[in-house]
């Protein structure tokens, strides 16, 4: 301090801004801060406790299906109410089941597609990928999303960039260190290399497998109901992926064809925890070979929905699965 002033700057060296004595080092890891620091999210595999669900209940903007039904990829003309009605059922049963569920909350009018949940953003151990829609029709959806994430504290690890086209609904994980993604009509090659690349960063690897043409995404053929139980539609879940699902310990059940598998969705379900799923009401053949697994079945009805060419599955973003003990 001078003769002629009082605000001179001390000598900086040895101040805690500066690495001195008073310095605190930030010393947990990322994925420590989780539930701290960050809210408390994540998923390493498919089948462990539901705990978090995003959900975007439709409104007035499916009424578009009704002006042309391709124009918005959907399969025909939706009833707004009874839309609804159905996807607050679905959010009901998750709620009873002890899953929080957050709302997306958009601004203005959405787009028709909003509501399908599971195709913006993928969970990851330690974050969230936010997707990138393949078709122009959805394109900005995932703006939402990322917001919604994002206020609730989710970390995101990584937006796709460049030509990247890719779905959440593509990508599965096996367990915590082995993430499977499907190549196809909505993920493109240059989406798998950008998220095999930050999969690699967070130690977890990943293998991708090519899908047949006019099928829309890889949760569609496969589902994974416990630690050693996949379900997997026949002439269509890649022959590498069984494999590699074997590899790994997994009975692999193929779901026999019929109408319901085709055109009801009964493949198009959630897991809610070990062997216990949340499925779309009235498919009796197909419940019952669930059962016959040792799967518990949870049942809500979809019959309007499916017109949108999705279901259960489709709808909901999964943000957050439970840790499951060493001896489950």
């Amino acid at each position: 301090m001078t003769e002629h002033g009082k605000n001179t700057p001390p000598d900086s060296f040895g101040a805690a801004a500066y690495g001195g004595d008073g310095w605190s080092p930030r010393t947990a890891t990322h994925r420590d801060e989780l539930g701290a620091l960050w809210s408390d999210c994540g998923m390493e595999n498919e089948w462990a406790p539901l705990e978090c669900v995003l959900l975007h209940q439709p409104g007035d903007e499916i009424a578009a299906s009704a002006e042309d039904a391709d124009a918005v990829q959907m399969l025909g003309e939706l009833d707004t109410g009874r839309c609804r009605a159905e996807h607050q059922a679905m959010a009901e049963i998750y709620a009873a089941e002890g899953v929080d569920v957050i709302a997306v909350e958009p601004d203005g009018m959405p787009s028709p597609n909003q509501m399908f949940c599971a195709d913006l953003f993928a969970m990851t151990p330690e974050g969230a990928i936010v997707a990138r829609p393949a078709s122009i029709v959805r394109a900005g959806e995932e703006r939402w999303v990322a917001r919604r994430l994002a206020d609730v504290g989710v970390p995101i690890l990584k937006t796709l960039t460049g030509s990247a086209t890719f779905e959440g609904a593509d990508l599965m994980w096996i367990d915590a260190a082995t993430a499977m993604i499907g190549r196809g009509l909505r993920t493109n090659q240059e989406a798998i290399e950008q998220i095999a690349d930050v999969l690699a960063e967070i130690s977890a690897e990943t293998h991708a497998f090519d899908m047949p043409f006019g099928t829309m995404h890889f949760m569609g053929m496969l589902r994974i109901v416990d630690k050693d139980l996949a379900i997997a539609w026949p002439r269509r879940t890649p022959h590498a992926a069984v494999d590699l699902l074997r590899d790994r310990g997994f009975d692999v059940a193929f779901v026999p064809e019929s109408d319901e598998i085709e055109h009801s969705r009964a493949f198009n379900f959630v897991t809610l925890g070990p062997r216990r799923i949340l499925m779309v009401g009235g498919n009796v053949a197909t419940k019952a070979f669930y059962e016959g697994l040792g799967v518990t079945c949870v049942e809500t009805p979809m019959d309007e929905l499916v017109k949108a060419a999705g279901a259960i599955g489709c709808l909901t973003g999964v943000v957050k699965r439970g840790a499951v003990s060493a001896g489950s």
